[in-house]
C-alpha cells in the first residue's frame, strides 16, 4: 500500500494530504460500522475526477468478491511515449467489417507522389559532386578524373580545407576516437563540447550557448519548445524564413502570424492586434539565403520593446561572415565598437537580441547548430528539447576542427575581405551583360530565370559543357515564377574562374534566348530585377571595413608624388 501512496500523492490533493493511518483508519471503519458505503468512496464521489469513474463503473466494495474462478496473474503495463499515460494492459482494439480484401499499395501512392513532382518541374536531382581538400573549389564528379568548380557552396569561406581545422581534427580523431559515444547527456557531454559552448557565447555576446548537431534541428527544437512553454504564446514570423523555424513553429502548437517579407509596418500592425500581456516571438533571419536580402535588426528590436516580444534571430548564413569577429549582421552593425570593445554590455545592438541561431556547417566550415541566449533559456532549452536530449552528440573531432574555425575567424579578417571582393566583382561582372542578378546588400548572387525547366537547363549545360556546378533553385524553396540559380563566391575563386562563370552564363543566355535586365524591366520587373527607379542596395561591407579607401588614398598619394 505504501508503493502505492508514493505514487498517488503525486496527483491527488486528497492523498497528498492524507497519512497512510488514516486512509487505513476510514477502510476499517467501514467494517466496524458495517456500512454499505466505504467511506473511501464517498470521499471519492467528492473528486471531480474520481466521481465520473465511479459513475461509469458503477461498482460498490460493499459486494463479496466471486471465489469461483482463481484470480490471474497481472500483466505488465505498457509505457506510452506519446503523452497518453500508460496504455492499459487490457486495452483492446474494436475489430471493423473488412469489406474488401485488398491491401493498400504504398509503392503506387510513393510512385503518384513523385509523378506530382515530376509534373511541376519540382523534383530536386542530387549531382555527384566530391570536393578536393586541396583543389578547394575544385571538384570531382562521379568519375574521379572529371572535375568542375564549385560555384554554390555554403563553406563560404572554404574553412572546411584549413589546416586550421584539418589538423586539429585529425589529432582529436586520434584521441578520442570517430563518436561521441552517447547523447549529451549519456557519456557524450565532453569538455570539447563545453569550451565551443563557450566560444560561441564569447562570440554573440551572451550568457551561454548550446550546440545541436545541426542548426535545422536547433530552430526546430528552441521554437517547438519555447513556444509550447510559454502560456498563450504567438509567434510573429517573417514570410521567408527558412522551412526549420516553420517546422518549429508548426511543432510548437502556438498561434502564428506571418509579416510580410521586411515589411515593419505590417508587423507593428500584427504586433498591435495581440495584447501587451500575452507573450510573444518575434522570428526572423539576418541573411535570406536565396534572395541574399538583409533583415532589419534594428527596426525589429525596438518593435519586439515596444510591443513586450522577444526576438528569435537566424544568423545562420552571416556568422564567419560579418562583423569584425564574424558574429554575424548584428555584430556588424555597430562594426567600430564592436572591434575596438568586443564584450558583452559594450551598448550594442548585439546585446539586445533574446536568441541567436548559428551554424557551424557553412562559414565555419564543419557541421551542426547551435543557439546563444540568456543562461536560463539556455538551460530551459537544454532541459526541455527533444531535439537536444535524445540524440547523438557531435563527434568530439568535429566539435575540435568548429571550435579552432570560431577562435580563427574571431581573429582572422582577411577571409572574409577576399570573398566580399569576389562577390562585388561576379556581381559588377554580370551587371555589365544583363544577366539579372538579384539586387541584393549581400555576398549571395541570385540569378533570376523565373521558370523551373529554364533554371534546370542552365544548371545542367554549366555543369556537362563548362565544368561549373550550380545548382538550379525552384519552389518550394523560392516561389513559383523566381526561379533561379544560386551562385557563391569564396575566396578560392581566381580571376580565371570568375572570367569562365561570367562567359558560360553568357553564351547560355544567348543560345536559349532566357531574360535578361531589360526584358524582365520591359514586363515591369521580377524579384527585384528590372524594377523602375529601384536603389541599388547598399553592401553591408563599406569600402573602409574592406580597407579600399585606404588603397585609394594610398593611390592618390603615389600619383601626387609622381606628378610633383
Amino acid at each position: 500500500m505504501e508503493i502505492a501512496l508514493v505514487q498517488a500523492k503525486k496527483s491527488c490533493p486528497f492523498i497528498h494530504v492524507a497519512s497512510a493511518s488514516s486512509l487505513r483508519q476510514l477502510t476499517a471503519s467501514a467494517t466496524s460500522t458495517s456500512r454499505s458505503v466505504n467511506p473511501l468512496i464517498m470521499k471519492a464521489r467528492q473528486c471531480p475526477v474520481m466521481s465520473k469513474a465511479i459513475q461509469h463503473r458503477s461498482f460498490s466494495t460493499s459486494k463479496p468478491v466471486s471465489q469461483s474462478a482463481p484470480s490471474k496473474p497481472l500483466k505488465a503495463t505498457a509505457v506510452n511515449r506519446h503523452g497518453q499515460g500508460p496504455i492499459p494492459a487490457s486495452s483492446v482494439a474494436i475489430p471493423v467489417s473488412h469489406q474488401t480484401k485488398k491491401h493498400f499499395n504504398y509503392e503506387s501512392f510513393y510512385l503518384e507522389e513523385l509523378d506530382k513532382k515530376h509534373k511541376d518541374k519540382s523534383y530536386r536531382y542530387f549531382n555527384n559532386i566530391n570536393r578536393l581538400a586541396q583543389k578547394f573549389p575544385r571538384a570531382h564528379t562521379a568519375r574521379v578524373t572529371d572535375e568542375v568548380t564549385v560555384w554554390c557552396a555554403n563553406d563560404y569561406l572554404g574553412m572546411g580545407r584549413s589546416p586550421v581545422l584539418t589538423d586539429t581534427m585529425k589529432r582529436t580523431l586520434d584521441r578520442y576516437g570517430a563518436g561521441a559515444g552517447g547523447t549529451r547527456n549519456i557519456a557524450g557531454n565532453a569538455d570539447l563540447h563545453l569550451r565551443l559552448e563557450s566560444e560561441l557565447a564569447d562570440l554573440h555576446h551572451t550568457e551561454g550557448a548550446l550546440v545541436f548537431s545541426s542548426c535545422y534541428v536547433a530552430n526546430d527544437a528552441t521554437l517547438s519548445t519555447l513556444a509550447s512553454k510559454l502560456p498563450g504564446c504567438v509567434i510573429f514570423s517573417d514570410a521567408l524564413n527558412h522551412a526549420s523555424m516553420i517546422q518549429g513553429i508548426r511543432h510548437s502548437g502556438a498561434a502564428k502570424k506571418i509579416f510580410r517579407h521586411n515589411d515593419m509596418a505590417h508587423l507593428e500592425e500584427l504586433l498591435q492586434s495581440v495584447d501587451l500581456s500575452v507573450p510573444k516571438i518575434i522570428a526572423f533571419e539576418s541573411v535570406y539565403s536565396m534572395c541574399g536580402s538583409i533583415g532589419p535588426i534594428r527596426e525589429i528590436v525596438d518593435l519586439a520593446k515596444k510591443y513586450g516580444a522577444i526576438t528569435f534571430l537566424d544568423e545562420v548564413h552571416a556568422v564567419g561572415m560579418y562583423g569584425p569577429r564574424g558574429a554575424g549582421v548584428a555584430e556588424h552593425l555597430d562594426y567600430e565598437l564592436n572591434a575596438t570593445n568586443p564584450t558583452m554590455g559594450n551598448g550594442s545592438i548585439l546585446d539586445e537580441i533574446d536568441i541567436y541561431t548559428g551554424t557551424l556547417g557553412k562559414a565555419f566550415g564543419v557541421v551542426g547548430g547551435y543557439i546563444a541566449g540568456s543562461a536560463s533559456l539556455v538551460d530551459m532549452i537544454r532541459s526541455y528539447a527533444p531535439g537536444f536530449i535524445f540524440t547523438t552528440s557531435l563527434p568530439p573531432a568535429v566539435v575540435s576542427g568548429a571550435m579552432e574555425s570560431v577562435k580563427y575567424l574571431k581573429k582572422s579578417t582577411a577571409e572574409r575581405h577576399l570573398q566580399q571582393m569576389n562577390t562585388r566583382t561576379v556581381k559588377s561582372r554580370l551587371g555589365e551583360i544583363g544577366i539579372p542578378v538579384i539586387p541584393n546588400p549581400s555576398h549571395i548572387v541570385p540569378v533570376l530565370l523565373g521558370d523551373a525547366e529554364a533554371a534546370k537547363l542552365a544548371s545542367d549545360e554549366l555543369l556537362s559543357e563548362h565544368d561549373i556546378y550550380v545548382q538550379s533553385i525552384n519552389y518550394p524553396t523560392v516561389p513559383v515564377g523566381e526561379e533561379r540559380l544560386r551562385i557563391t563566391p569564396t575566396p578560392g575563386h581566381t580571376g580565371l574562374m570568375i572570367d569562365e562563370l561570367v562567359h558560360s552564363l553568357d553564351k547560355i543566355w544567348t543560345r536559349y534566348g532566357f531574360k535578361r535586365v531589360q526584358d524582365w524591366r520591359a514586363q515591369g520587373g521580377c524579384a527585384g530585377v528590372g524594377v523602375e527607379s529601384a536603389v541599388e542596395p547598399t553592401p553591408m561591407w563599406t569600402d573602409k571595413q574592406l580597407g579600399l579607401d585606404t588603397k585609394a588614398d594610398e593611390n592618390q598619394q603615389a600619383v601626387s608624388n609622381t606628378v610633383q
